[in-house]
């Protein structure tokens, strides 16, 4: 059992797997910190200078009263809160995330339909001779 498994683990298929489980990972973190880092403040300060992080609704208020300036503040005070701030930027997060794998994708059907498309190499003069042949063979 233990050898079928380590034929099925350095399969080449599992391989590039795991390559592309790490590398979207990494793609994950790079678009996380583009949305909040880069995209994220300029809308809120288009929007009248709003952190989109700390956009939360009082579920239930802590054993501190409000009100609370951040999220932090509110969980650390035991209120139970409403994150639609942060939804929202895993949203936006999602959707870059999409739309990058919609080009990548894209991007290989294009490559692949240009593949198929080149024009095979003529048969070899051997194969055009028993064609002639057997298309003579069938008229007689």
């Amino acid at each position: 059992m233990l050898k079928e498994f380590r034929e099925f683990a350095v399969r080449g298929n599992v391989v590039d797997m795991a390559v592309g489980i790490i590398i979207g990972a990494a793609f994950g973190k790079i678009v996380d910190s583009l949305v909040k880092d880069l995209i994220m403040p300029p809308i809120g300060l288009m929007l009248g200078k709003v952190d989109f992080s700390n956009l939360f609704a009082i579920l239930r208020e802590g054993a501190q009263a409000g009100p609370y300036l951040t999220v932090e503040a509110a969980q650390k005070a035991g209120a139970v809160t409403f994150n639609y701030g942060v939804f929202i930027n895993t949203v936006i997060s999602f959707v870059i995330v999409a739309f990058a794998v919609f080009l990548l994708i894209r991007a290989i059907n294009r490559l692949k339909k240009q593949e198929e498309a080149k024009p095979t190499a003529p048969p070899p003069e051997e194969v055009v001779l028993l064609r002639e042949i057997r298309d003579s063979l069938k008229k007689s």
